[in-house]
């Protein structure tokens, strides 16, 4: 669905991101893992076309054809269908749970001029919202104001808001930073859930998240990929040890 070769990326003297080949397959739930400072959401905003790459080339393959979106704008590669949720809250806090959805929903459709025109004049966009806000399990809270929402609650609205529009990849960017230990289980449940139908690379710290949830693990450290397999075999990387996991074992591990 996804795939890069070469991507690069260098603030000055700096490299962010270091020649990095990958490829994310559709239905595929990728985690990005690596110590503060690896290049992770970087390569988020390389991917997502917020930043340019210094080097490289980024596809996305729509229609079942690959495109070239290496210079693509954010609007773009949102509308062929590369959608992210962010490490920071980014909703609208006045507006409801409903209308943070519906706006989103409608930027993506063919109205998206009038995205802020009367909800009830555009109910295709409302219909899908409802059907996203039952999915994220927030459909009680659809008349809430966004600033009412516990922090995990909002995290789920953030994922709902990637959702709008129906995009083929979902990046997600630590969707549980913030987030209590009573709601993890949540936000696990609807992870789960959004990567039956959808390519979804995902970035996290929480090491038992990562390995209860993930397809594959990429592990970047100083801009480059170290390690790429099966979450038992990034584990258990020595390399991957020394940078990043430091002694990690799941809990209720052998």
């Amino acid at each position: 669905m996804l795939r890069t070769a070469g991507l690069t990326k260098r603030f000055g003297g700096l490299v962010a991101v270091d020649g990095v080949d990958f490829a994310l397959e559709e239905d595929q739930l990728c985690s990005l893992i690596g110590p503060n400072g690896a290049g992770k959401t970087t390569f988020f905003d390389l991917l997502t076309g917020v930043l340019e790459p210094t080097a490289g080339s980024i596809e996305f393959r729509a229609d079942g054809e690959w495109r070239d979106v290496t210079d693509a704008p954010p609007h773009r590669t949102a509308n062929l269908g590369v959608h992210r949720s962010y490490q920071i809250t980014n909703v609208f806090p006045t507006s409801t749970v409903l209308e943070n959805i519906r706006v989103a929903a409608q930027a993506q459709g063919d109205d998206a001029a009038n995205a802020w025109r009367n909800a009830g004049a555009f109910d295709e966009y409302v219909a899908e919202a409802r059907a996203i806000l039952d999915r994220v399990g927030l459909l009680d809270e659809a008349e809430t104001t966004a600033e009412s929402l516990s922090h995990g609650a909002t995290r789920q609205l953030e994922v709902g808001i990637a959702l709008a529009g129906d995009p083929d990849v979902l990046l997600l960017d630590e969707p549980n930073a913030g987030v209590s230990s009573e709601s993890v289980g949540d936000i696990i449940d609807l992870i789960e859930d959004v990567a039956t139908d959808h390519a979804v690379l995902l970035v996290e710290h929480n090491m038992d998240i990562v390995m209860e949830v993930s397809d594959r693990v990429v592990v970047l450290n100083q801009g480059r990929v170290i390690a790429d397999g099966p979450p038992e075999d990034v584990q258990g990387d020595p390399a991957v040890q020394r940078a990043y996991l430091g002694g990690y074992e799941r809990e209720g591990a052998a």
